[in-house]
């Protein structure tokens, strides 16, 4: 009974091929910021400080252009918006290799921005393809995938940059995604349902300002307080560590950090009823604020972060299950986009606030800032939520023989 909900949603036409095809074409992105610093600080010779103003832009082109391009997608289509990010951003992973320090930063910025948005197609998929009452099923299983692949993804690149070169591994980037564009162009994967298409094809797509009431801003605001919070608390893991002289744990750390993450995400799938967004992005915040008071020894560190860590796929998930019921399916790409927006938001000013509380005091004052920081903003975003008066729309009636059986 545990694992028939998951059976179920793997049956549904086309979700099993299409979880595994974006599996392959995100694992390549989970390693890009890893593998420009170190050609970075390598080959090219520069500070890390270089390397992260590199990581920066592309991160806040891909924040900036995430919307844009689901914009593309809702009005052109999969394959013509797949045929030019794809091409583009293929030719600029097999050219960074060659690049010189100063053109490197200045295309990162617009390449960003270009970047084929794997994990806002791979929602935009996923909610095509599956009914709204079994969405938690599939955005769970998609979100533990996730993690698997940041457990793997860096392990096996910096593997290979160690045994080859960085130039090696930046080309067989460029060609891995070079073959996920092709193979997304090909399958030419549904962005919007059968009676999505023809609803959308009767009227105009509602706008931004339309699209961004209450609801989904305080959607877009939880899923932010998320990730400032993940980002947050890695940052305090490697710091806790490196005061306590056990620098050599950190992976284990990250990596038990993951494993939670994934043993989370399984039963939340599963489940019938659960958690809301806001209720699970408070409790991501509250989980982290007591985590550096259990002292720097890497195992302490590591049993205090496992509740935190249960809680952060289901939190994830919910990120995705929400804005996916709330966004009309004619601008589903622009929804889509704009949680990729608020995440990288997220990951990139989570970081550097979170730095310099830990330089001015102390990491368990880092862990106490951090999750202070995601119950705030987590706060905020369901004061946003419950400001807007429109009932949330009711999950749609099944209407399949697979529909009832979930």
């Amino acid at each position: 009974m545990f694992l028939e909900r998951y059976r179920r949603v793997l049956a549904l036409p086309r979700v099993r091929s299409t979880i595994a095809l974006m599996f392959l074409a995100r694992l390549p992105l989970t390693v890009t910021s890893l593998m420009l610093t170190l050609h970075v600080v390598g080959p090219l010779d520069r500070t890390y400080g270089e390397a992260g103003l590199v990581g920066t832009a592309m991160t806040a082109g891909t924040a900036v252009g995430a919307p844009m391009v689901g914009r593309m997608i809702d009005r052109h289509g999969l394959r013509r918006v797949v045929a030019l990010c794809g091409t583009l951003t293929t030719a600029f992973w097999l050219g960074v290799a060659h690049l010189p320090y100063l053109p490197l930063v200045l295309l990162a910025f617009p390449m960003g921005m270009l970047t084929v948005p794997m994990s806002s197609l791979a929602r935009q998929f996923l909610t095509a393809l599956v009914p709204e009452k079994q969405r938690r099923t599939v955005f769970s299983l998609d979100t533990v995938l996730a993690g698997v692949s940041f457990l793997i993804g860096p392990t096996l690149t910096v593997a290979a940059a160690t045994r080859y070169s960085t130039d090696a591994v930046l080309t067989a980037i460029g060609v891995w995604l070079a073959l996920a564009s092709v193979a997304l162009w090909a399958t030419d994967l549904p962005v919007r349902s059968a009676d999505e298409s023809r609803e959308t094809g009767a009227g105009p797509r509602p706008r931004l300002r339309t699209l961004l009431d209450g609801r989904m801003t305080g959607s877009l605001v939880i899923s932010f307080s998320a990730m400032v919070t993940l980002t947050g608390t890695q940052l305090c893991v490697v710091a806790t560590l490196r005061a306590g002289g056990e620098t050599a744990w950190t992976g284990v750390v990250l990596a038990i950090m993951a494993l939670g993450s994934i043993i989370g995400g399984i039963p939340h799938g599963a489940m019938r009823r659960s958690l809301s967004q806001g209720v699970l992005g408070l409790l991501l915040g509250l989980l982290v604020v007591p985590v550096g008071v259990g002292g720097g020894s890497w195992w302490l560190l590591s049993l205090a972060l496992v509740p935190m860590a249960l809680v952060t796929a289901p939190a994830l998930a919910a990120n995705s299950e929400t804005v996916s019921r709330l966004a009309p399916s004619g601008s589903r790409g622009v929804a889509m986009g704009l949680l990729d927006s608020s995440t990288r938001t997220g990951t990139a000013l989570g970081g550097p606030a979170v730095g310099f509380v830990i330089d001015h005091t102390s990491p368990a004052w880092g862990f106490a800032f951090t999750g202070l920081a995601g119950l705030a903003f987590a706060g905020l975003g369901v004061l946003c939520h419950r400001s807007s008066r429109v009932p949330t729309r009711p999950p749609r009636e099944p209407t399949s023989p697979a529909d009832h059986a979930a």
